[in-house]
């Protein structure tokens, strides 16, 4: 097992049993010298769940916690980020109509954020689909991600947003009119040219040159845990395994990694990262 010399933390990570290779793929990255993670619950289908009304991801929301506490025993530091994928709009499109998903959406959102209230989770995900999906589609994603930000502001707490490739620059004011802090909205798979929190995935070239603006970033593996993918989208131990070996090229020094793994999420969600 890779020595433990300070806390390295990924960001966005799935981690399901039920589909993929569960604790294995925890146990990876804990050899390979992860400390921290932040577990994002899978969307409904990954459950078997065709959800009808909010109440109906809490299945989801429920095995997503179970998860968490069989990675705690490891020695692993999990914090749990629940929500609503934004794919769901379009996986049930030929169930019901964008608004009606969207509704649903909402709902569960509001339940996400009673987990929260309650401490069981540390943020709320959710986003619009990164993908081309038309107009009706896109309006009533941006309803549904204006009541995440309504919830996370309300909560005090972060928001992990899965949306199109970009800086999707407008989710700053939508945040701001929520009454939620854009400096605690984290864009998940993130480019340099987003004005929230970028969380990149640890493959990202232009890594070294964010650390060393001194710019507040975290990484992530957004690994799937799904056996029909393995790997995608890198691997429970590329985190670790990319920051360490930046740091051995000289590429990231240990205040940057401290930034990233440490002080950033710290301060983003309104957690403790220690070893």
């Amino acid at each position: 097992m890779t020595p433990r010399r300070f806390p390295i933390t990924d960001d966005h990570i799935h981690i399901d049993p039920l589909n993929g290779r569960g604790i294995e793929a925890a146990k990876e990255f804990l050899r390979a010298g992860g400390t921290h993670l932040f577990l994002v619950a899978k969307p409904s289908w990954s459950f078997g769940v065709t959800p009808s009304s909010g109440a109906d991801y809490r299945p989801v929301f429920d095995a997503t916690l179970a998860v968490a506490e069989e990675i705690r025993a490891l020695g692993l530091g999990v914090f749990v980020v629940l929500g609503v994928h934004p794919a769901e709009i379009t996986y049930f499109a030929e169930l019901r109509p964008p608004a009606e998903s969207a509704r649903i959406m909402a709902e569960g959102l509001e339940v996400a954020a009673e987990y929260v209230s309650e401490g069981r989770a540390v943020a709320l995900k959710s986003g619009r689909p990164h993908y081309d999906a038309g107009p009706e589609v896109a309006e009533a994603s941006n309803r549904v991600l204006d009541r995440a930000l309504e919830l996370a502001g309300r909560a005090g707490c972060a928001l992990q947003i899965h949306a199109e490739s970009g800086p999707c620059a407008d989710v700053v004011g939508m945040a701001r009119a929520a009454g939620m802090d854009p400096a605690r909205v984290v864009k998940h798979f993130a480019e340099p040219s987003t004005p929230l929190v970028p969380s990149f995935v640890a493959r990202h070239e232009a890594i070294p040159e964010v650390a060393a603006s001194g710019r507040p970033f975290m990484l992530e593996s957004d690994y799937m845990d799904e056996r029909s993918r393995p790997g995608a989208v890198v691997g429970p131990k590329t985190v670790p395994r990319t920051s360490l070996r930046l740091l051995a090229a000289g590429a990231l020094d240990e205040e940057a990694l401290a930034r990233c793994h440490v002080e950033t999420p710290s301060r983003v969600y309104g957690v403790e990262i220690a070893l």
